[in-house]
């Protein structure tokens, strides 16, 4: 069962980016944070709005040595065909990988049997490769690439500061929490 702070479930998939065909494995990034973000289908309504979003934020989570990996049932063929197609799409950098088999989507335990396709989720994956994030949002809500950043930075600063909390909408550079019988009922 995909839980919280259990290891990822790893795989190898073909994967289009970089105008090419890789083989990418969860494997080839251990010891980064990665930003596994799967999505419903290529060629449809929210998915692009969302992709676009995640590329408007790509440069500051590489920056922040994360690495990002979208993830949906289409074939790495229909990737390029996308990104070949939509002014969105043609943007991204990060790779796209391809389930058509669905195992990747299984293993995360968010395919959708009833139609074949992975629902809007998303894992953030710590160095180690435990799960750190779950978010699973519902087909017509598009997630936030501003809020995921701020989760991750929030998972690295508690990372690096053990016994330190990062509160409700925390930023990198503001208070944060050392938790402790002192703050019981202070807050």
């Amino acid at each position: 069962m995909v839980q919280l702070n259990t290891l990822a479930p790893t795989f190898k998939a073909q994967a289009y980016y970089d105008n090419d065909f890789k083989e990418v494995s969860l494997e080839d990034y251990k010891g980064k944070f990665v930003v596994l973000f799967f999505y419903p289908a290529d060629f449809t309504f929210v998915c692009p709005t969302e992709l676009e979003d995640l590329q408007d934020k790509y440069a500051d989570l590489k920056k922040s040595g994360v690495e990002v990996l979208s993830v949906s049932t289409d074939t790495h063929f229909v990737h390029k065909a996308w990104q070949d197609h939509s002014p969105r799409i043609s943007k991204i950098e990060y790779p796209m990988v391809a389930d058509p088999d669905h195992a990747i989507s299984k293993a995360y335990e968010v395919l959708r049997a009833e139609g074949g396709v992975a629902d809007r989720a998303t894992f953030i994956i710590d160095p180690e490769g435990l799960i750190k994030s779950i978010e699973i949002t519902d087909e017509p809500i598009g997630r936030n690439a501003t809020e995921l950043v701020r989760k991750v930075n929030a998972l690295i600063f508690a990372r690096e500061n053990p016994g330190q909390a990062c509160p409700a909408k925390w930023e990198p550079g503001k208070d944060t929490l050392k938790p402790g019988l002192d703050l019981v009922g202070k807050l």
